[in-house]
């Protein structure tokens, strides 16, 4: 298969992955920065839309401010898995599911209103499938985004998450879900938003800025599909490490090139003993292989029990709901 290393759209796609314009008209900036109208800046992201190569034009929100969601994990045996993956795939608080190699192999990730939502879906599945589900919810962040360069893997500075969960209105709830799903392909799109819920577009801009201004969305921008991109190789590294030298480790993990994601995760038990987790994401698995032995020695981690749980399969991959949301109708 051919990688688009050479699209027309990675420009556009990596320019844009944050700081999207709060204004009117979003796409118009966007467009004269890249020396465009907002037509030919529309068709080219509806385009990528098609393709695949960009999820949707939305935000992600810091984990546990606006809602619940764990990290779960269930064993199933290799002729079940199609059928496992599309009874986890039909929650609607289900949002990321891959196959990876371990013992646990199916791992996805819930959102929903509150925890009591979450231990509902957990049981649920596991009813479904006759086991007790792994639930990891989050317990420290040393870098949650995501949001990395097409270029060279390059990545911004952790912000810290408020550390309360918030209130969130139904009507804010709407404008959340809108984030989740995407950002309607149109000139005024927090107006097509704005009408949808019965605010006006000023109170979705004064909203978002003050979401994004608190840390509680982490990012507003175009979510890109990295694996459509190259990033074919997608490894979820643990360790095993004592807890008083947890948070510092966690933070040295998290300031290396190429970890995408670092946070801390309770141990279960001797069946998961692991309680640092980090991402990390290459071109292929002997990138990757090679970039974790550099983050153990890097981190101070090679002493540690690991272990290197490569995905091999995308089962799912959308925005979190937090919770049984329908699509807005953009107009």
């Amino acid at each position: 298969m051919q990688y688009p290393t050479a699209s027309p759209h990675m420009p556009l796609l990596d320019a844009w992955q944050r700081d999207f314009p709060l204004e009117s008209r979003p796409f118009a900036r966007m467009a004269a920065a890249h020396g465009l109208d907002e037509a030919a800046l529309l068709a080219l992201l509806q385009q990528a839309l098609d393709q695949k190569l960009l999820s949707r034009v939305g935000g992600i929100f810091a984990p546990n401010t606006v809602g619940a969601s764990t990290l779960a994990a269930v064993t199933v045996p290799p002729g079940q898995i199609e059928a496992a993956a599309a009874l986890i795939n039909r929650y609607p608080e289900v949002n990321h599911n891959y196959l990876r190699e371990h013992h646990y192999n199916l791992w996805f990730v819930v959102a929903a209103l509150d925890r009591t939502g979450l231990q509902r879906v957990l049981a649920e599945i596991g009813q479904a499938l006759g086991q007790t589900v792994l639930d990891l919810p989050l317990e420290a962040e040393y870098h949650v985004d995501l949001g990395f360069s097409l270029h060279d893997g390059s990545k911004v500075a952790h912000r810290p998450a408020p550390a309360a969960l918030l209130h969130i209105s139904p009507e804010q709830r709407q404008l959340m879900a809108a984030l989740g799903h995407g950002l309607p392909l149109v000139l005024q799109p927090y107006a097509a938003v704005a009408q949808s819920m019965g605010w006006s577009e000023q109170q979705v801009l004064d909203q978002l800025t003050e979401w994004l201004d608190s840390g509680v969305l982490r990012r507003l921008g175009l979510i890109v599909r990295h694996h459509e991109f190259g990033y074919t190789a997608n490894a979820m590294c643990v360790w095993q490490v004592p807890a008083g030298q947890r948070d510092a480790k966690g933070e040295a993990l998290a300031a290396q090139h190429g970890v995408n994601l670092c946070y801390a995760r309770p141990a279960r038990g001797n069946h998961w003993p692991y309680n640092l987790f980090c991402m990390v994401h290459g071109k292929d698995r002997s990138e990757v292989s090679l970039r974790v032995a550099e983050l153990n020695q890097a981190a101070g981690l090679q002493q540690m029990p690991h272990a290197v749980l490569f995905s091999t399969r995308r089962f799912k991959q959308s925005g979190a709901l937090y919770g049984r949301t329908r699509p807005y109708a953009a107009s």
